[in-house]
């Protein structure tokens, strides 16, 4: 059995997931994969690194994969963006910043559009500009998002741009939230954590192995990492993470940190650069109670539409 929805349709995949596109984490091997399972496999094209992306597109190679980008690191290298076009993406997702010329880009080759954003005025904006499809993203994503949860802001958003179709994302790990979306009107659902710890995965080793063990319980969102990485997000994007020494020795005194930013910059990246994730960051949702085993990502994939079938049986009406 499969899901047929305005997503699959428009995209011609069998399922209704879209691979987020993690940066440093989602790359050629991870999208390829995905796709091959039937969903949509995103390359994470992130802070716009031209020559990483050239690279595991080649990973790609034979694959039907999209890209994302952060849109404001593109309008300081909107070359890469021309580059990412030359490789005839499936799809482009473009989140964050100014997207919008970007949108137009990628309209103009006939490749379809989801745009990510995190309010019902993002969403009417972004409608109205043409996107193909619109992800309404949760504050309980993993890494950056707003302040307004899937659960509340998914339904309002269907409802305010139909029939156009709009994703979900944020908090959805097992069939059970794909489900649960697909429910409330959702075309299908962007998934990042669940992703993290496939087998064809980016991430560290080290990294993979803590996400399994942790909580919802155990993330926080924090504005630390940004500082460490010397990236300025501005609000209300603050990224969830994983609790470790670092968040529990800054989280609160980032006026502190900013202070001894040149040591602490160059601490955080000698714990990133040796794996460890005692300092280093997990960017993970709060989803990540749902994500206990390391798998192939078609594995993955299989489960949670198997998952997703199996919970919308168990809530069919029955007669008698």
């Amino acid at each position: 059995m499969r899901f047929r929805t305005a997503l699959t349709d428009l995209l011609g995949i069998e399922h209704p997931v879209v691979l987020a596109p993690m940066a440093e984490i989602s790359g050629g091997r991870l999208a390829a994969a995905v796709s091959a399972a039937g969903g949509l496999g995103l390359i994470g094209g992130g802070y716009a690194d031209g020559s990483w992306l050239e690279q595991e597109f080649d990973q790609a190679a034979g694959a039907e994969v999209g890209v994302g980008f952060v849109a404001w690191s593109l309008a300081e290298h909107p070359q890469v963006f021309a580059q990412a076009l030359e490789r005839r993406p499936k799809a482009v997702m473009l989140s964050y910043g100014d997207p919008f010329p970007y949108l137009s880009q990628a309209k103009q080759r006939g490749i379809p559009v989801l745009m990510q954003v995190q309010t019902l005025n993002g969403a009417r904006v972004a409608a109205d500009a043409g996107a193909d499809v619109i992800v309404m993203q949760g504050t309980e994503a993993g890494g950056h998002a707003g302040l307004r949860t899937t659960m509340g802001l998914l339904p309002a958003a269907v409802d305010l741009v139909a029939p156009r179709p709009v994703l979900a994302a944020g908090g959805i790990a097992d069939g059970r939230g794909l489900a649960a979306v697909l429910a409330m009107g959702a075309a299908g659902a962007v998934i990042g954590t669940r992703f993290f710890v496939a087998e064809e995965s980016l991430a560290h080793p080290q990294a993979k192995d803590r996400l399994t063990k942790s909580s919802g319980d155990d993330t926080v969102r924090t504005r630390v990492f940004d500082q460490l990485r010397d990236l300025d997000w501005p609000a209300p994007f603050i990224a969830r993470a994983l609790r470790n020494a670092t968040t529990a020795h800054w989280h609160g005194r980032e006026e502190k940190l900013q202070a001894a930013i040149v040591e602490e910059r160059d601490r955080y990246a000698k714990a990133r650069n040796s794996g460890d994730y005692s300092r280093a960051a997990i960017f993970a949702s709060e989803a990540v109670d749902l994500v206990r085993d390391i798998a192939p990502a078609g594995i993955i994939l299989q489960r949670l539409i198997d998952q997703a079938m199996a919970a919308l049986d168990r809530a069919a009406p029955t007669s008698g």
